[in-house]
């Protein structure tokens, strides 16, 4: 089975917590930058579907032959409901097997992309989808102060707590058949990719943004 797929990059100018952060200067570079350059480098990656309302970009792309441009939809420059600007790409590009990531993830670095999706070809039969995790160990507690993942009579190290995994946002695969059974980017029965967490920061707030850029560096 072939393990290239094209990558969908979904970029709408009206985000809110953060404004027009897909396309904030970092070092000189819009943010929108890193994820592209890192597709381009990956080997599981044929073609970028950029679904954007930004006019800059589309004249930045326009004439790139690793990139399809497609227009947001009318519906959708508002709506940060990210199965239904799925939906429409699947509606528009060809493909069986799709990735999907964002701008607001500039360290993800392209050995951990064909990484993941060589990790779902090999478990294709046995997943349907595939989702970024970050690893958590830490001591949680319920808004009522109860602990919830430990025992204060018998309190052990971080270290030997069963471990929680977050949802990073980083990089969703899956099928278009799958996708299109659950009306989802992740499937009945997904993968839980494990992504180091220095690549896993995702920009939803103005701190993770001069976070990202102290650790891009210069």
């Amino acid at each position: 089975m072939s393990k290239i797929l094209n990558a969908i990059l979904p970029m709408r100018s009206q985000s809110q917590r953060v404004k027009n952060k897909n396309i904030r200067l970092i070092h000189n570079k819009p943010l929108y930058s890193y994820i592209i350059q890192t597709l381009k480098q990956c080997k599981t990656i044929n073609k970028i579907v950029i679904n954007t309302d930004y006019e800059i970009i589309h004249q930045e792309f326009k004439d790139d032959p690793q990139v399809i441009l497609m227009e947001r939809a009318e519906h959708l420059k508002s709506n940060c409901n990210m199965n239904l600007v799925i939906e429409n790409v699947l509606e528009n590009i060809e493909g069986e097997y799709f990735l999907q990531t964002h701008a607001t993830n500039p360290l993800l670095q392209p050995r951990t992309v064909d990484k993941g999706v060589e990790s779902f070809f090999e478990c294709v039969k046995s997943h349907d989808s595939l989702f970024g995790v970050t690893k958590v160990q830490k001591r949680f507690w319920s808004t009522k102060g109860e602990p919830l993942n430990h025992n204060l009579t018998d309190e052990p190290t971080t270290q030997f707590l069963e471990p929680y995994f977050e949802e990073n946002s980083c990089m969703y695969v899956f099928s278009r058949e799958s996708f299109f059974k659950n009306n989802n980017r992740i499937g009945m029965h997904p993968l839980l990719f494990e992504i180091p967490k220095n690549e896993a920061w995702d920009i939803d707030e103005e701190d993770d943004m001069q976070l990202v850029i102290k650790l891009i560096g210069d």
